[in-house]
């Protein structure tokens, strides 16, 4: 088991493989439809923050080739990173291991036009730091595009046995003061929408604006 940005979190643990799963799976979809919700909104430098397995940061090469000059894919898992250099490799991207708390990321990896972090927050204790840490690692005028499950509240015991905790609809809105231009979707299935009443809604996705 590894600690740091995913919160403990094993090879087998919430890792998606997209090759070893049916294409019909749940999770798998959810996941890969955040990566195509995204891509509008990505440009220039790209981070992907507890990238996984490295299919997301692929399919964002691809499908942005002409708006995107790298992508870097972080994992604190250095077997995880390994299998993204050998399963999912491109041109435009480059994997690395590291830990998204180390203080000195910032100097490590310099600033991003856009950074994605997907399904990472509710694995860290210190969600403050966290937002921090993305904040210094945004060039003004950069774009974050965020998502994390919702629940009981910071600090609150949760039924998933690698989420430290799972934030409020309210909590999650209020990591974004700091930006200049916040949007908050909420993800049913393979769809993102604005909230309707009388739909509950499990996950949600901000986009900002630094």
């Amino acid at each position: 088991m590894q600690e740091g940005v995913t919160g403990m979190l094993s090879w087998t643990g919430e890792r998606i493989i997209p090759k070893l799963l049916k294409p019909t799976n749940g999770m798998l979809l959810e996941h890969i439809a955040r990566y195509y919700f995204a891509t509008p909104y990505i440009r220039g430098r790209v981070l992907d923050l507890a990238c996984g397995t490295g299919y997301g940061c692929h399919m964002v090469a691809k499908d942005r080739k002409r708006e995107v000059t790298e992508i870097v894919g972080v994992d604190i898992d250095p077997e995880t990173v390994e299998y993204a250099n050998r399963e999912y490799n491109h041109q435009k991207v480059v994997y690395q291991q590291g830990d998204a708390l180390d203080p000195h990321l910032p100097e490590k990896l310099g600033m991003f036009d856009t950074i994605l972090s997907f399904e990472t927050i509710e694995h860290v204790a210190d969600d403050v730091r966290f937002m921090d840490q993305l904040y210094r690692l945004l060039k003004p005028g950069g774009t974050l595009v965020l998502s994390s499950p919702f629940g009981r509240g910071r600090g609150m015991p949760t039924s998933e046995p690698f989420h430290v905790h799972q934030l409020t609809p309210e909590e999650f809105q209020e990591l974004f003061v700091r930006f200049s231009d916040v949007d908050i979707y909420y993800q049913r299935g393979v769809t993102f929408e604005k909230p309707r009443n009388g739909v509950r809604y499990f996950i949600g996705v901000a986009v900002c604006t630094k």
